[in-house]
Protein backbone atom coordinates (compact mmCIF):
# COMPACT_ATOMS: atom_id res chain seq x y z
CA UNK A 1 0.00 0.00 0.00
CA UNK A 2 1.29 3.45 -0.96
CA UNK A 3 0.18 6.54 0.96
CA UNK A 4 0.76 9.89 -0.75
CA UNK A 5 0.41 13.06 1.31
CA UNK A 6 -1.20 15.74 -0.87
CA UNK A 7 -1.40 18.34 1.89
CA UNK A 8 0.46 21.64 1.98
CA UNK A 9 2.53 22.16 5.12
CA UNK A 10 1.25 24.89 7.46
CA UNK A 11 4.05 27.29 8.35
CA UNK A 12 4.71 31.00 8.83
CA UNK A 13 5.43 32.79 5.57
CA UNK A 14 3.50 30.34 3.42
CA UNK A 15 1.35 31.41 0.47
CA UNK A 16 -2.19 32.43 1.41
CA UNK A 17 -5.06 33.74 -0.68
CA UNK A 18 -4.94 37.57 -0.87
CA UNK A 19 -6.83 39.07 2.06
CA UNK A 20 -6.69 35.90 4.16
CA UNK A 21 -4.84 35.94 7.51
CA UNK A 22 -1.15 35.10 7.54
CA UNK A 23 0.15 32.20 9.60
CA UNK A 24 1.62 32.89 13.04
CA UNK A 25 3.19 30.18 15.18
CA UNK A 26 4.37 31.22 18.63
CA UNK A 27 6.00 29.21 21.43
CA UNK A 28 4.20 30.41 24.56
CA UNK A 29 5.86 28.01 26.99
CA UNK A 30 9.20 26.29 26.54
CA UNK A 31 11.25 23.70 28.36
CA UNK A 32 14.32 25.83 27.69
CA UNK A 33 12.73 28.62 29.75
CA UNK A 34 11.85 26.36 32.66
CA UNK A 35 8.42 25.08 31.69
CA UNK A 36 7.61 21.39 32.05
CA UNK A 37 6.56 21.15 28.39
CA UNK A 38 6.69 23.05 25.12
CA UNK A 39 3.35 24.68 24.21
CA UNK A 40 2.68 26.71 21.07
CA UNK A 41 -0.10 28.93 19.77
CA UNK A 42 -1.14 28.73 16.12
CA UNK A 43 -3.06 31.57 14.45
CA UNK A 44 -4.24 31.28 10.84
CA UNK A 45 -7.31 31.42 8.60
CA UNK A 46 -9.48 28.36 8.07
CA UNK A 47 -8.88 28.54 4.31
CA UNK A 48 -5.10 28.26 4.69
CA UNK A 49 -3.21 25.55 2.84
CA UNK A 50 -5.11 22.32 2.26
CA UNK A 51 -8.69 22.87 3.43
CA UNK A 52 -12.35 22.28 2.73
CA UNK A 53 -15.01 24.88 2.07
CA UNK A 54 -18.22 24.46 4.04
CA UNK A 55 -21.56 25.72 2.64
CA UNK A 56 -21.35 28.74 4.95
CA UNK A 57 -18.32 30.02 3.03
CA UNK A 58 -20.48 31.52 0.26
CA UNK A 59 -24.04 30.97 1.52
CA UNK A 60 -24.96 33.14 4.49
CA UNK A 61 -26.45 31.13 7.34
CA UNK A 62 -25.61 27.77 5.76
CA UNK A 63 -24.06 24.79 7.49
CA UNK A 64 -20.60 24.77 9.03
CA UNK A 65 -17.63 22.47 8.63
CA UNK A 66 -18.69 20.15 11.45
CA UNK A 67 -21.77 19.03 9.51
CA UNK A 68 -20.03 17.60 6.44
CA UNK A 69 -20.71 13.93 5.75
CA UNK A 70 -17.58 11.88 6.36
CA UNK A 71 -18.48 9.41 3.61
CA UNK A 72 -17.98 12.17 1.05
CA UNK A 73 -14.46 12.73 2.38
CA UNK A 74 -13.31 9.11 2.32
CA UNK A 75 -13.51 6.76 -0.66
CA UNK A 76 -12.51 6.21 -4.28
CA UNK A 77 -11.29 9.29 -6.15
CA UNK A 78 -10.06 9.98 -9.66
CA UNK A 79 -7.16 12.36 -10.14
CA UNK A 80 -7.86 13.86 -13.55
CA UNK A 81 -5.04 15.08 -15.80
CA UNK A 82 -6.00 18.68 -16.60
CA UNK A 83 -2.44 19.89 -17.12
CA UNK A 84 -3.17 20.71 -20.76
CA UNK A 85 -5.62 23.42 -19.71
CA UNK A 86 -4.28 26.90 -20.38
CA UNK A 87 -7.44 28.68 -19.29
CA UNK A 88 -10.17 28.05 -16.73
CA UNK A 89 -11.97 24.74 -17.15
CA UNK A 90 -15.50 25.30 -18.47
CA UNK A 91 -18.31 22.82 -19.18
CA UNK A 92 -17.00 22.10 -22.68
CA UNK A 93 -13.49 21.35 -21.45
CA UNK A 94 -14.97 19.28 -18.64
CA UNK A 95 -16.82 17.09 -21.14
CA UNK A 96 -13.53 16.20 -22.80
CA UNK A 97 -12.05 15.13 -19.46
CA UNK A 98 -14.78 12.47 -18.95
CA UNK A 99 -15.27 12.55 -15.19
CA UNK A 100 -16.19 8.99 -14.10
CA UNK A 101 -16.44 9.20 -10.31
CA UNK A 102 -18.23 10.71 -7.30
CA UNK A 103 -14.96 12.23 -6.12
CA UNK A 104 -12.70 14.04 -8.52
CA UNK A 105 -9.46 15.97 -8.11
CA UNK A 106 -8.10 18.13 -10.89
CA UNK A 107 -4.35 18.09 -11.41
CA UNK A 108 -3.50 21.25 -13.35
CA UNK A 109 -0.45 23.38 -13.97
CA UNK A 110 -1.31 25.00 -10.62
CA UNK A 111 0.81 22.42 -8.84
CA UNK A 112 3.97 24.18 -10.05
CA UNK A 113 2.79 27.39 -8.38
CA UNK A 114 3.63 25.96 -4.95
CA UNK A 115 7.29 26.39 -5.89
CA UNK A 116 6.85 30.17 -6.03
CA UNK A 117 7.38 32.54 -3.12
CA UNK A 118 4.17 34.54 -3.55
CA UNK A 119 0.55 34.05 -4.54
CA UNK A 120 -0.07 33.64 -8.29
CA UNK A 121 -3.32 35.11 -9.60
CA UNK A 122 -3.15 33.26 -12.93
CA UNK A 123 -4.10 29.85 -11.54
CA UNK A 124 -6.44 27.45 -13.36
CA UNK A 125 -9.94 27.13 -11.85
CA UNK A 126 -13.42 25.88 -12.71
CA UNK A 127 -16.05 28.15 -14.23
CA UNK A 128 -19.60 28.29 -12.92
CA UNK A 129 -20.97 26.19 -15.77
CA UNK A 130 -18.31 23.53 -15.15
CA UNK A 131 -19.36 23.43 -11.49
CA UNK A 132 -23.00 23.03 -12.52
CA UNK A 133 -22.01 20.20 -14.88
CA UNK A 134 -20.23 18.38 -12.04
CA UNK A 135 -23.34 18.72 -9.88
CA UNK A 136 -25.44 17.26 -12.70
CA UNK A 137 -23.10 14.26 -12.84
CA UNK A 138 -23.59 13.54 -9.14
CA UNK A 139 -20.09 14.48 -7.99
CA UNK A 140 -19.89 14.66 -4.18
CA UNK A 141 -16.37 16.06 -3.76
CA UNK A 142 -14.19 18.13 -6.05
CA UNK A 143 -10.60 19.14 -5.39
CA UNK A 144 -7.99 21.30 -7.06
CA UNK A 145 -4.30 22.04 -6.65
CA UNK A 146 -4.41 25.69 -5.58
CA UNK A 147 -6.20 27.94 -3.13
CA UNK A 148 -9.53 28.39 -4.93
CA UNK A 149 -11.80 26.20 -7.04
CA UNK A 150 -13.18 29.36 -8.70
CA UNK A 151 -11.38 31.99 -10.76
CA UNK A 152 -9.87 34.91 -8.86
CA UNK A 153 -12.29 37.81 -8.83
CA UNK A 154 -15.04 35.71 -10.39
CA UNK A 155 -15.35 32.63 -8.22
CA UNK A 156 -18.74 33.13 -6.58
CA UNK A 157 -20.78 31.23 -9.19
CA UNK A 158 -18.46 28.23 -9.02
CA UNK A 159 -18.54 28.03 -5.24
CA UNK A 160 -22.29 28.59 -4.93
CA UNK A 161 -23.16 25.98 -7.57
CA UNK A 162 -21.15 23.35 -5.71
CA UNK A 163 -21.96 24.32 -2.13
CA UNK A 164 -25.72 24.70 -2.71
CA UNK A 165 -25.74 21.13 -4.04
CA UNK A 166 -23.84 19.82 -1.02
CA UNK A 167 -20.63 19.13 -2.93
CA UNK A 168 -17.54 19.25 -0.72
CA UNK A 169 -14.85 21.58 -2.08
CA UNK A 170 -11.27 20.53 -1.35
CA UNK A 171 -8.70 23.24 -2.10
CA UNK A 172 -4.99 23.80 -1.68
CA UNK A 173 -3.80 20.35 -2.73
CA UNK A 174 -0.18 19.60 -3.58
CA UNK A 175 -0.21 17.22 -6.54
CA UNK A 176 3.36 17.72 -7.72
CA UNK A 177 4.25 14.10 -7.00
CA UNK A 178 0.94 12.54 -8.06
CA UNK A 179 0.19 10.73 -11.30
CA UNK A 180 -3.36 10.90 -12.66
CA UNK A 181 -5.41 7.80 -11.93
CA UNK A 182 -7.67 6.08 -9.43
CA UNK A 183 -6.89 6.22 -5.71
CA UNK A 184 -8.57 6.05 -2.33
CA UNK A 185 -8.95 9.47 -0.73
CA UNK A 186 -8.84 10.13 3.00
CA UNK A 187 -9.47 13.76 3.88
CA UNK A 188 -10.60 14.74 7.37
CA UNK A 189 -11.12 18.43 8.18
CA UNK A 190 -10.97 19.72 11.72
CA UNK A 191 -14.38 19.62 13.41
CA UNK A 192 -14.79 23.37 13.88
CA UNK A 193 -18.37 24.19 14.83
CA UNK A 194 -20.01 26.81 12.62
CA UNK A 195 -16.87 27.48 10.58
CA UNK A 196 -17.04 28.34 6.87
CA UNK A 197 -14.00 26.15 6.25
CA UNK A 198 -11.52 23.89 7.96
CA UNK A 199 -7.91 22.83 7.40
CA UNK A 200 -7.37 19.15 6.76
CA UNK A 201 -4.77 16.48 6.12
CA UNK A 202 -5.47 14.83 2.78
CA UNK A 203 -3.84 11.64 1.51
CA UNK A 204 -4.20 9.39 -1.50
CA UNK A 205 -3.91 5.65 -1.04
CA UNK A 206 -2.95 3.20 -3.77
CA UNK A 207 -3.15 -0.49 -2.95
Amino acid sequence: MEIIDISVAIQPGMIVYPGDPDVYLERVKSIASGASANISRLDFGVHTGTHIDAPGHFIDGARGAETLALDALIGPVVVVDATAATDHIDAIALEALKIPAERVIFKTTNSALWDKDAFSADFIALTGDAAAALVARGVRLVGIDYLSIGPKGNGVATHVALLEAGVVILEGLDLRGVEPGVYELACLPLKIVGSDGAPCRAVLIRR
